[in-house]
């Protein structure tokens, strides 16, 4: 399953000040595969050699500068081999506490399960959803917060799947995660294998709209902001009269105008958390 994409791009980015939450957060919202960060630089690779080019970065930028977010800033483009950036990926990878409960870890780490903890199996290969970043952790919060058992869940731009697995190893009855990105399909198939879930947990090829199936009582979406504008229609159909829809993928100043907007399609917020800069919603019918 390794054998799609060889080369991918790679943009090296450093910036004055350097604050990668808000960068990565910007950097989403191009066609980006993935994203590595260190302590003063963050490393963003495309997988489609069309996709993004250095310019596209350098508009983002220059956005930020004039937003006097940062002052300066420095690109560096080069190619990467598929095979190395999975070794790279996975030196990088640790056991994360997610919550006080629920762990993630790779598959190749030990871990000693002593407090007998909820431990998700995360492979993320080239997918977004290692538990590192602050959405997923506020979207596992929240999944364990509403979860009470059996309920049907609709996992929208599932990545790695690892809010289905949550939801299912949290005691939901069963899941479809959907994702129009042939890689995280693959992905989110072998961590769904990995947890032994086969039988709970569909992954669908596609966008939220593809999915025939409604009545979820939970839909969890942890995207950007400009495709949960998109998708908030189609989240409403498909959400039971009683049912909760958690989103993110948010950076707090997007929180007022994503409550407004899924207000005028039908739904009340409910509950809201913030981790750093980003921000999570609860809304109901």
């Amino acid at each position: 399953s390794r054998t799609i994409m060889n080369n991918y791009k790679q943009f090296t980015i450093s910036t004055i000040p350097f604050n990668p939450e808000l960068l990565s957060g910007l950097l989403w919202e191009l066609e980006i595969s993935g994203i590595n960060e260190t302590e003063t630089f963050l490393t963003a690779y495309t997988n489609d050699a069309d996709a993004v080019t250095a310019e596209d970065i350098k508009v983002l930028l220059e956005k930020m500068k004039a937003e006097n977010l940062i002052e300066t800033y420095v690109i560096e483009e080069g190619s990467v081999e598929n095979k190395n950036w999975n070794e790279e990926w996975e030196k990088n990878i640790n056991v994360i506490e997610i919550t006080d409960n629920i762990v993630i870890k790779p598959s190749f780490k030990p871990y000693n399960n002593t407090g007998n903890k909820l431990v998700i199996t995360i492979d993320p290969k080239m997918s977004f959803g290692t538990g590192e970043h602050q959405t997923t952790k506020l979207m596992i919060g929240l999944i364990e917060e509403y979860v009470k058992g059996n309920e049907r869940v609709l996992d929208i731009g599932s990545g790695t799947g690892v809010l289905a697995i949550a939801a299912i190893k949290l005691g939901a009855k069963e899941a479809i995660a959907v994702d129009n990105d042939e890689w995280c399909k693959l992905n989110g198939e072998e961590n769904v294998k990995v947890n032994s879930l086969e039988d709970k947990i569909k992954c669908v090829l596609g966008v939220a709209a593809d999915i025939e199936e409604d009545n979820f009582d939970l839909i969890v979406a942890n995207i950007n902001k400009h495709i949960l504008f998109d998708i908030a229609k189609t989240v409403y159909e498909k959400t039971k009269k009683t049912g909760k829809v958690l989103l993110s993928g948010l950076l707090n100043i997007d929180e007022i105008e994503t409550v407004s907007y899924y207000t005028s399609q039908g739904f009340r917020l409910i509950e809201k958390r913030k981790m750093d800069e980003w921000s999570a919603l609860v809304l109901e019918k």
